[in-house]
């Protein structure tokens, strides 16, 4: 069984566009209160009054780098004064540059380790003490099939942050039971996002000719199944495969 996600404060991090923007979208129409992060203003702000003009619950945006402690920790503070608490933390935010392993710089490292997996970890030690406070703290991360499933040219180092993440998760979710706060992960295989768009119409057609389906996910896919692990009967370190 599913309880109410109305009133709730969600925090999605990288949730100004793509996947993390689908995530919001469905929490919001459900109502609860959502924090989105981002890097860029003036893409969280269409972002809000796009989602606010819908409906349900409320919307509102900071501008953080999850790759920043402070920020991180700006983030839970933020989403505590607005919306009360935090219940669900949605560690979205992540990078995918292409980068082949000749070509591949210790900055290229730090940039995608930072963001895909300190960025995570940052994230949800912001909102521990919160989550604990709801009673009933939900973490869900968002990996892929890249790395922990799959592997793709060019992707090894995005790979191997989202393989680490499901590292992460799965001692994070023994330590933070006794907290009664679950952690999960979805892992989305290609989704049709503004990212995807930028790789071209060659790749596109290529991916969606790998599926047996013929068609990619969409951002309503993946929010779909995060907005399910709100449920009271999941199980710690649960992955999903989209």
């Amino acid at each position: 069984m599913f309880t109410s996600v109305k009133g709730y404060s969600v925090v999605v991090t990288g949730g100004t566009k793509g996947i993390g923007k689908g995530i919001a979208r469905v929490f919001a129409n459900e109502g609860a209160n959502v924090l989105i992060t981002g890097r860029d203003k003036a893409g969280a702000q269409d972002a809000c009054k796009e989602l606010t003009a819908q409906g349900g619950g409320t919307v509102t945006y900071l501008i953080a780098d999850v790759n920043s402690k402070s920020d991180c920790d700006l983030m839970a503070t933020t989403a505590i004064e607005r919306n009360g608490g935090i219940d669900v933390l949605c560690a979205n935010a992540g990078i995918f540059p292409d980068s082949k392993l000749v070509t591949m710089s210790a900055a290229d490292m730090d940039l995608v380790f930072g963001t895909n997996v300190k960025g995570t970890i940052l994230s949800v030690q912001a909102c521990l003490t919160a989550l604990k406070h709801s009673g009933h703290g939900r973490v869900i991360l968002t990996s892929s099939i890249t790395g922990p499933v799959t592997g793709f040219p060019g992707w090894s180092l995005y790979g191997a942050s989202k393989a680490a993440q499901l590292g992460f998760m799965r001692t994070a979710a023994i330590e933070l039971a006794p907290l009664k706060i679950t952690v999960n992960a979805v892992l989305p295989g290609n989704i049709a996002t503004e990212g995807l768009a930028d790789m071209g119409s060659e790749y596109r057609e290529a991916m969606e000719a790998s599926v047996p389906l013929g068609r990619l996910g969409e951002v309503a896919d993946i929010g779909n199944v995060v907005f399910c692990n709100t449920g009271s009967v999941l199980c710690n370190w649960t992955s999903i495969n989209c």
